[in-house]
């Protein structure tokens, strides 16, 4: 009874590994936005990142900081890449900030770019980042 109980064990195994591996995997979403989700408030920013030949920037870093909330003691710092459209996301962003507006800092290689926003005057927002070369 026992051999029949580990060969029906072993049989089972083997049948839920076979099923596993021919389920077709998820492709990657090529036009799907990256976004950081700051789980800090209701706004959000959509940054479109370009080189200096116009062209959608890959894979280039953008980082904010900001502080919020009363006297400034809630602190944020946030990173996201672009995808191959050159697009990353931003939610969750604070209304109120202590010293408004944010700063969006992107690089990539020897690439560098920002772009603002103040949450208080425009809560969803997309914005361009032009990269050019560090000076």
């Amino acid at each position: 009874m026992r051999k029949l109980s580990l060969l029906a064990l072993a049989m089972a195994s083997a049948w839920l590994l076979v099923a596993q591996t021919q389920q077709p995997a998820q492709p990657q979403q090529p036009d799907e936005i990256p976004t950081t989700d700051a789980q800090s408030g209701p706004c959000s920013v959509e940054l479109s990142v370009t080189g200096p030949d116009a062209k959608p920037v890959y894979a280039a870093r953008i980082d904010y900081h900001t502080a919020y909330g009363f006297m400034g003691t809630h602190k944020l710092d946030m990173t996201v890449y672009t995808n191959a459209q050159g697009k990353a996301k931003f939610t969750g962003i604070p209304a109120k900030l202590k010293k408004p507006p944010i700063e969006f800092n992107a690089k990539k290689d020897d690439l560098v770019g920002v772009a603002t926003m103040d949450p208080a005057t425009e809560c969803q927002a997309k914005h361009d980042i032009v990269m050019d070369k560090k000076k």
